[in-house]
């Protein structure tokens, strides 16, 4: 299973650490407007999962506990990011 997820671009680890990045903002109003949530959730694990190997490798750390916190940061990160974009196009 793991293998499957690696070969479409997936890294777990790195994903579930960017979920819980973006868990750690959401408030009251995540209940109340369920579409921005669920967009903001996602673009915060897959900007986790897909930016951390860029900015690993850019900064030159290798080791796995780096990369785990660098991905709970661009979770944390992407979805305040996204919310404000997602704002903006369902003009709120």
């Amino acid at each position: 299973m793991k293998t499957f997820f690696e070969e479409i671009g997936i890294n777990i680890g790195l994903s579930i650490a960017g979920l819980f990045g973006s868990l750690l903002l959401l408030g009251k109003q995540a209940v109340s407007n369920m579409r921005s949530t669920l967009v903001s959730l996602i673009t915060g694990v897959a900007s986790a999962n897909y930016l951390t190997p860029i900015v690993t490798d850019t900064m030159k750390l290798s080791e796995d506990s780096y990369k785990f916190g660098i991905a709970f940061i661009l979770g944390f990160l992407g979805l305040k990011g996204i919310e404000k974009i997602t704002n903006i196009i369902f003009k709120k």
